[in-house]
């Protein structure tokens, strides 16, 4: 993912050190409900929902809207906050440790054709959900929440 221009300056400051982010996750439907939208990272060939970095002040669905303009090129609509946890930290190649507390939300499909937007994504398609290429773990229990027609956002204990 792009870095955000907050994000580097704190690195200026504190260097490789552990950074606590917000993040959001947006599960994108098709009106029917029976596709779903998913990016290709570039860095890793892996396929993802739409994800991003909260903005400071940003509000979390408006930063999921953002995220799926600049990923993936299209409108959506937010409905709903699905799912909240703690993501395990991770390092990138450069050295960088952060740890994101992950908000998810299903959202629908407004308007607009994907296609890879930014360099973060190779391909931004839609699936048929009974035919879903390889998902992380993470990312099918959030379609499986978001398919499940629960209104409360569920969270780990």
């Amino acid at each position: 993912m792009a870095t955000p221009q907050f994000v580097l300056n704190l690195r200026r400051h504190i260097g490789h050190a552990l950074l606590w982010m917000s993040g959001v996750t947006a599960v994108v439907l098709d009106r029917s409900h029976t596709h779903v939208l998913l990016v290709r990272r570039a860095d890793n060939g892996a396929w993802t929902h739409i994800t991003g970095i909260i903005d400071p002040g940003e509000q979390p669905a408006v930063a999921a809207a953002r995220e799926a303009r600049e990923e993936a090129g299209i409108e959506v609509r937010m409905v709903r906050l699905i799912d909240v946890r703690t993501l395990p930290e991770m390092t990138y190649d450069n050295g960088d440790r952060a740890q994101y507390l992950d908000l998810c939300f299903l959202a629908e499909h407004l308007s607009g054709e994907p296609h890879p937007a930014d360099g973060e994504n190779t391909e931004a398609r839609w699936f048929a959900l009974d035919d879903l290429p390889p998902l992380s773990d993470r990312f099918a229990e959030q379609l499986q929440i978001a398919l499940s027609g629960r209104l409360q956002a569920g969270f780990k204990q």
